[in-house]
């Protein structure tokens, strides 16, 4: 991510031809080290926009599934995901987004603490 930042602010420098810092945040890595961390950090990543739209006070169905996040193609779900409007039959026939987990707190250890329900908010 750091490289494709960089990457990307010197290309947009040179575009507006303009020199200097592009980016006000930096990328921030956070190394997960457990089960119940890598879980919780699933939660975050695949519930970000449910938790957020609670703040602002919206109301979600129970089964709804973040169209813009890779949630669909997610194999940890707790009850299976329903493809009720054609659009969401559109969305699996195209090429999973993500890359296949490959270490153990990916593919096994988060797995220890039960699957994800679709409405299971971070705390």
């Amino acid at each position: 991510m750091q490289g494709f930042e960089v990457s990307l602010a010197r290309r947009l420098n040179r575009f507006f031809e303009r020199r200097g810092t592009f980016f006000d945040d930096r990328y921030h890595a956070r190394v997960l080290r457990t089960p119940r961390e890598t879980r919780n950090a699933l939660r975050y990543v695949l519930g970000n926009y449910r938790q957020h739209a609670a703040e602002r006070g919206e109301r979600l169905a129970r089964d709804w599934i973040d169209p813009f996040s890779s949630a669909y193609w997610f194999d940890g779900w707790r009850d299976p995901v329903r493809l009720t409007e054609p659009r969401q039959r559109e969305l699996l026939a195209v090429r999973r987004p993500t890359a296949s987990a490959t270490v153990w707190l990916l593919t096994t250890g988060w797995r220890r603490w039960g699957p994800l329900a679709f409405d299971d908010m971070r705390r």
